[in-house]
């Protein structure tokens, strides 16, 4: 068994990928098992092996690591940066888009909740009572938020603090289950006052998701005008796929002339709904969102099919420049993306990817699904080159020093803020460029749970070593009571706040900050106790922004401390 102890204890790079796949694999089968009362760490828990793995390598040989050093940090790096990338691009789409409407106030409600957690960690720092590094550790833990510190750790290291980024990854293991579980028992504290205080407000709608239903024209006013009339008229925030009139039904066109008693199918968003019902005249109450409806079955000479767009040709073009209408006499009515119905307006820019909901005859059908591609299994194989190249522009983005005044050393977005910043801008304005920036759900899902996992597990790896140390010693009650306190203040505040000022409902107002404290755990408990998507809509609106500021912020804060 020599050939055993060789492999599992000698410090090279299978041993090394052994070790950390390990600490991964067992960390995700507990975050599958281990619950208490439906929640669970998730992914956290690899970090916690890690530490228990790291503690286990030191007591058995003290002073001499598992695993090779320069082997651990490469995996870390990898891991942090395949992360951070991946996330950028997830989120890159909806990034600009959700300061739209209602987003732009519950945005800055976030920004809010960060600043003010952000404040609550310098506090005790610029009054000497604790080390910059320890408490931007405990801000991360606090705030369940492993990228900025990961941000820090970067910040420090390039200072050349390698033992101040250690003691920050282990105030962070210490203040993260805090984190996990505060921002629920403070939603809880408050719930109930600010319940009662927001029933009286009529939230704005925070998405253009696409919502269906049907009008008939009563109002005379808009008889007699074509289609393209009254589009232009009510800014076009809407599209007509269906039109019967005396019994038949016919494929609405710009230049079709409105009669009294029309009916009309019509895709549009809730926000919608009151002033389109005294534009038409009146709404039909049947519920046309149903998943179950046969639309092939409506009538006898239109079809209804949803085509994938799989031409890399048409990535990044606006609907309105392919013509379909025109040339093959069909509809879209809306077009599906990253989950979401959206409305088929004109001067959308259709995404590689996009499934177009397109309604006409069988022809015109099968000749849009020849443009568009319509090839569903092209999709599984993801745009590696996009993705491969997005890195290494993130990371030279990431070298790139910004000279601040008053400052001795030059700002660096590094490791974490690079890739994330160029992944952002890649998901949201690569398609527009041409370039195939498509991944399905899971391709991402996996790319960010894989970068992750190495990232945490080496994370635990290398502070271990001084856990069980550090987790006796009187700093750690401190940085446990600090945690809450950043956790709690925050959260609260802002929720009060929101609702007053703001006039937001509690469920839009709790899935906000559970997007500003980068919470997933806090966001099912929220989902599962409130009404409607208000909670999933606003958690999706604010949190690319509040990802991006705190990953950005953990190293301005370093860096300008120590500058």
């Amino acid at each position: 068994m020599e050939w055993l102890r060789e492999t599992l204890l000698g410090n090279s790079p299978v041993q090394a990928v052994i070790i950390i796949s390990l600490i991964c694999a067992l960390g995700l089968a507990l975050a599958k098992t281990l619950r208490w009362r439906g929640v669970s760490l998730g992914v956290t828990y690899v970090f916690f092996i890690g530490i228990l793995f790291g503690a286990m390598g030191d007591y058995a040989h003290p002073g001499d690591p598992l695993v090779n050093k320069d082997m651990l940090d490469y995996a870390e790096s990898f891991g942090l940066v395949l992360f951070v990338y991946a996330l950028g691009l997830k989120v890159g789409p909806g990034f600009f888009q959700s300061f739209r409407q209602g987003g732009t106030r519950l945005n800055l409600f976030a920004l809010l909740c960060v600043g003010l957690g952000t404040l609550l960690a310098l506090c005790p720092v610029l009054l000497a009572a604790m080390p910059l590094p320890d408490m931007m550790g405990v801000l991360s833990g606090a705030t369940t938020n492993t990228p900025a510190l990961g941000a820090a750790q970067q910040a420090l290291k390039s200072l050349g603090l390698e033992a101040d980024a250690t003691t920050a990854a282990l105030a962070c293991a210490l203040t993260y289950p805090i984190g996990a579980v505060g921002v629920i028992l403070a939603l809880l504290l408050v719930r109930r006052p600010l319940e009662r205080r927001s029933r009286t407000y009529q939230e704005a709608e925070t998405t253009e998701e696409a919502f269906i239903t049907a009008f008939e024209v009563t109002n005379p006013a808009i008889v007699g005008h074509t289609l393209g009339d009254v589009a232009e008229m009510d800014g076009g925030r809407f599209t007509v796929t269906r039109l019967w009139r005396d019994g038949k039904v016919l494929l609405p066109q710009a230049d079709t002339e409105l009669q009294q008693g029309d009916r009309l199918m019509v895709i549009t968003d809730r926000s919608q709904l009151g002033a389109l019902t005294i534009f038409f005249g009146h709404r039909d109450q049947k519920d046309w969102n149903k998943e179950d409806i046969d639309w092939n079955r409506l009538d006898d000479k239109l079809i209804s099919e949803r085509i994938v767009v799989t031409k890399s040709a048409i990535n990044g073009r606006r609907l309105r420049d392919l013509r379909l209408r025109t040339r093959y006499g069909v509809n879209v009515s809306r077009v599906k993306r990253a989950g979401m119905h959206l409305v088929a307006r004109p001067g959308l820019v259709l995404l590689f990817g996009d499934r177009l909901t397109v309604v006409g005859p069988r022809e015109g059908v099968k000749q849009v699904a020849d443009q568009l591609g319509n090839a569903v299994g092209s999709l599984d194989t993801p745009n590696l080159v996009a993705i491969f190249l997005g890195i290494v522009l993130g990371l030279l983005l990431g070298a790139v020093p910004f000279y601040i005044p008053g400052m001795s050393a030059p700002v660096r977005l590094g490791l974490a803020g690079g890739p994330i910043v160029m992944g952002i801008v890649v998901g949201a304005f690569g398609p527009r460029l041409h370039m195939v920036t498509y991944t399905t759900s899971s391709a991402n899902q996996i790319l960010r749970s894989l970068g992750l996992s190495m990232y945490l597990g080496c994370l635990g790896l290398d502070a271990g070593a001084d856990f069980l140390a550090t987790a006796a010693s009187p700093s750690a009650l401190v940085w446990l009571g600090w945690g809450a306190v950043i956790t709690l203040v925050p959260v609260m505040l802002t929720a009060v706040l929101c609702v007053v000022f703001g006039k937001r409902g509690y469920a839009a107002t709790a899935g906000m900050l559970c997007g500003a404290m980068a919470n997933p755990i806090a966001l099912d408990f929220v989902s599962d106790t409130t009404k409607g998507d208000k909670a999933t809509v606003a958690y999706a609106t604010v949190y690319p922004l509040a990802m991006f500021v705190r990953v950005i912020i953990a190293q301005v804060v370093v860096l300008m401390w120590f500058a």
